[in-house]
């Protein structure tokens, strides 16, 4: 195994399992909080923007949507290359990397002036979000000691449910003094501070000696971009035909990408790791909260404003319960699992989201404020409650050499539990119009219950197999 020597500007690495001393940890958990909240608030604020930008460039609300689709099909197609990439070249390279192409982007996308050339920055500016989200986990795990892991994925969860939260707020109060543009120029600055902090903050990590694998890179590619078109085809009401070809492509490339893996010593897509019962059983924990959780974010607002009668605004300070609770949790969950199991931990917070979706989903006609704040703050509680031990488990599980592709494991758990979850909502939607979101949360609280059980499985599950 290579190591890798200290650069000019780096604060190396004294031991695997000793982190960062004080007070370097403290300013490179900084940057890469700044780094986080950038990639995530940009994924939320051009929701809330497409009706204007759509107008301002004359463009229609369907072509519209490719300003978000590009963004999250570029993170898609290259987490897992990335998140390999920095296991051989260095999580703090490609961090930088990421979020120097992000700053970038995002000036080019304040400047764009038509559609298609919006739409290009938007897939510049998603490579270098997904730069950033491949290695933030596996950087977490070398500023951090052993013992102090589960505060660290903490810190990290904390700051994804806030971003979250505040993005549409901040979309609005822009949108208020401002043109569009400036949702994105803003990044620039704080982008700029985050590049040189991060210079001088962020440690080396050991690398893995493995040659890259640039074949399984397009592979991965066409695979997960395929199936990320299917999905956003079955939401858009695309024909089935291409909706079936693409899958079908998608299965065949799969195929061979698999089958490419499983000979290399250390595979792109680490099914090599999958081996590992904790680290299998908390990345299938983790895709089937994600499902019930985007299930419930896409089908609320309709519940709220369509079946309910509330207004946007008291829809979305009916919503706020569920990540401020989430951000309230987050450091108590995590200081609990650096002590206690995370199948436990995670099976006692998903089952509350499920019974926080499913006392949503019977509420009756004419529930009042107090009656649906603690249920979304029962699913804020149970979420939270399970994301930080979860991190830590998948990624406490993996050797320190694989930290990348374990991140990008955790990474693309996420984001393909999102996909399955906003594709069942349209799934849902077309089959029963006038009862869709009351079904999809109950669909949500069925895939709560089912991360529920598998988190559970942990509890008995071996930590490490031989073969890794």
């Amino acid at each position: 195994m290579a190591e890798l020597q200290p650069q000019i500007g780096t604060v190396p690495l004294l031991h695997a399992d000793m982190g960062l001393p004080l007070p370097q940890r403290f300013w490179a958990v900084v940057f890469i909080s700044l780094g986080t909240l950038l990639a995530v608030l940009d994924g939320a604020i051009a929701n809330v923007a497409l009706p204007t930008i759509a107008r301002d460039l004359h463009a229609s609300d369907a072509a519209s949507i490719w300003i978000v689709n590009a963004y999250q099909i570029a993170i898609t197609i290259t987490l897992l290359p990335l998140a390999s990439l920095g296991d051989r070249v260095g999580y703090r390279r490609i961090y930088i990397a990421g979020l120097v192409v992000f700053t970038i982007a995002s000036l080019g996308c304040a400047l764009a002036s038509s559609l298609p050339t919006l739409a290009a920055m938007r897939v510049i500016q998603g490579l270098g979000a997904s730069g950033m989200m491949s290695v933030i986990a596996a950087l977490v795990r070398t500023i951090y000691p052993s013992s102090m892991l589960g505060r660290g994925v903490s810190v990290n969860a904390m700051v994804v449910a806030l971003s979250a939260a505040i993005g549409p707020t901040i979309a609005s109060a822009v949108l208020s003094v401002a043109s569009w543009p400036w949702l994105f120029a803003i990044n620039v600055p704080i982008g700029i501070a985050a590049v040189l902090g991060g210079l001088r903050t962020l440690p080396a990590n050991p690398l893995h000696d493995a040659p890259y694998d640039a074949r399984s890179a397009l592979m991965n590619a066409c695979v997960f971009g395929l199936l990320i078109m299917a999905a956003d085809g079955l939401g858009y009401g695309e024909r089935g035909a291409f909706i079936v070809a693409e899958l079908t492509l998608a299965c065949v490339v799969g195929y061979f990408f698999v089958q490419r893996q499983l000979s290399q010593p250390a595979p792109l897509l680490p099914v090599d790791l999958m081996r590992i019962p904790v680290f299998a059983l908390s990345i299938c924990t983790s895709i089937a909260s994600f499902t019930s959780q985007m299930l419930a974010f896409v089908a609320l607002p309709f519940w709220l404003q369509n079946s309910l009668g509330f207004s946007q605004v008291q829809t979305g300070l009916y919503m706020t319960p569920w990540p401020l609770v989430i951000v309230l949790a987050a450091p108590l969950a995590g200081a609990l699992s650096d002590r206690c199991s995370a199948g436990m931990l995670g099976g006692i917070g998903l089952a509350l989201l499920a019974a926080g979706l499913l006392s949503l989903a019977m509420i009756g006609a004419h529930p009042g404020t107090v009656d649906i704040v603690w249920r979304m703050a029962l699913c804020g509680a149970g979420f939270g409650l399970f994301q930080a031990p979860n991190n830590h488990a998948i990624m406490s599980s993996a050797p320190r050499t694989r930290s990348g592709g374990a991140g990008g494991m955790l990474g693309m758990a996420r984001l393909t539990g999102q996909t399955l979850g906003a594709a069942l909502v349209a799934l849902i939607f077309g089959i029963a119009p006038g009862h869709g979101p009351t079904i999809a949360l109950y669909v949500a609280a069925a895939f709560a219950a089912a991360a529920a059980v598998v988190s559970a499985l942990r509890i008995a599950a071996p930590h490490l197999s031989a073969s890794v």
